[in-house]
């Protein structure tokens, strides 16, 4: 019972986790606009998502040390992290254009909201179907 539970969340586990990378990318691209010879990242999230599925598990935790017990399940992040190709280059080298990122930001934001709405109504869904009349 409990893994067809987890199985018909697993999608939104895995699209909120992509969603909150994607914020933290779209993040660091705004607070470094202003730093010289910085490039703006960015990526495909559909791609990504369909990785995700296809691989069947949750997104896993980094670790920085051997000794760090592993978190989440096989699957990993983020795997391919992009540049974005500038509209218009800066002299100083960055690559940060404000206007796309903060639409981005607020696109992604949007969407994130969305995603959790949708995962909030199909745990009511199914929390309804599981109790007695």
């Amino acid at each position: 019972m409990i893994d067809k539970l987890a199985g018909a969340l697993d999608f939104y586990q895995q699209a909120l986790g992509l969603r909150h990378e994607r914020q933290q990318v779209l993040a660091a691209n705004i607070a470094n606009a202003d730093t010289p010879h910085y490039k703006a990242r960015d990526f495909d999230f559909a791609k990504e998502l369909g990785r995700a599925v296809e691989q069947g598990g949750g997104l896993s935790l980094a670790t920085t040390s051997a000794r760090h017990i592993p978190g989440g399940t096989a699957g990993g992040g983020v795997r391919d992290l992009l540049y974005r190709v500038p509209d218009q280059p800066s002299l100083d080298g960055n690559t940060v254009n404000m206007d796309r990122e903060r639409v981005q930001f607020a696109d992604n934001s949007v969407r994130y909201q969305s995603a959790l709405t949708m995962a909030n109504a199909r745990i009511k869904g199914l929390k309804s179907a599981m109790q007695s009349e």
